[in-house]
């Protein structure tokens, strides 16, 4: 099983070590708080086995990221927020969604990934705009059904991709 660690820490090189130990699939800091040594933390986390991502706060313009991506050794995937970090069962904010746009037109090839608010109602804006992995944490979990709820949106973005000039 794939498990994707999101950290919303203050100094996320003092947990690596640690989540390399659990058996961590991924490693995902803040880009606002990574900005001194973020090239140091990209290596440790991929020295460690663990695939890097960087995740974007909803009022962090996107080009922040942009080194990351671009870098020598660059993160695999960049966490665009929709919703301010901090706790479930948030709106999704539809104003993210020209930061991923942005990045999807640039980096094709990048995992794209979006949390907060994503619900069968939000999937196909968030597909669209070329988001390729989804978390949905309350839509799934605070359902009657979360099999049929993961199917839909399974389905919701398999839809979108295949319509979006992003996955042609």
């Amino acid at each position: 099983m794939y498990m994707d660690c999101h950290l919303m820490v203050t100094n996320p090189m003092d947990y690596v070590d640690e989540f390399v130990k659990a058996g961590a699939s991924g490693f995902t800091f803040h880009v606002e708080v990574a900005k001194d040594n973020w090239q140091e933390l990209i290596h440790k986390i991929k020295a460690g086995g663990m695939r890097a991502g960087v995740a974007l706060r909803p009022g962090t313009p996107v080009e922040e990221v942009f080194p990351l991506v671009e870098s020598q050794e660059p993160v695999d995937m960049v966490l665009v927020m929709t919703v301010e970090p901090g706790f479930g069962g948030q709106s999704f904010m539809p104003e993210t969604m020209p930061k991923v746009n942005a990045l999807r037109r640039k980096f094709p090839l990048l995992d794209i990934e979006v949390d907060g608010g994503l619900a069968p109602a939000t999937i196909k804006q968030a597909a669209e705009a070329g988001a390729n992995c989804i978390v949905a944490g309350s839509a799934v979990f605070g359902a009657k059904d979360p099999a049929e709820v993961i199917a839909t949106l399974r389905q919701g973005v398999d839809a979108a991709q295949t319509s979006s000039i992003f996955f042609k």
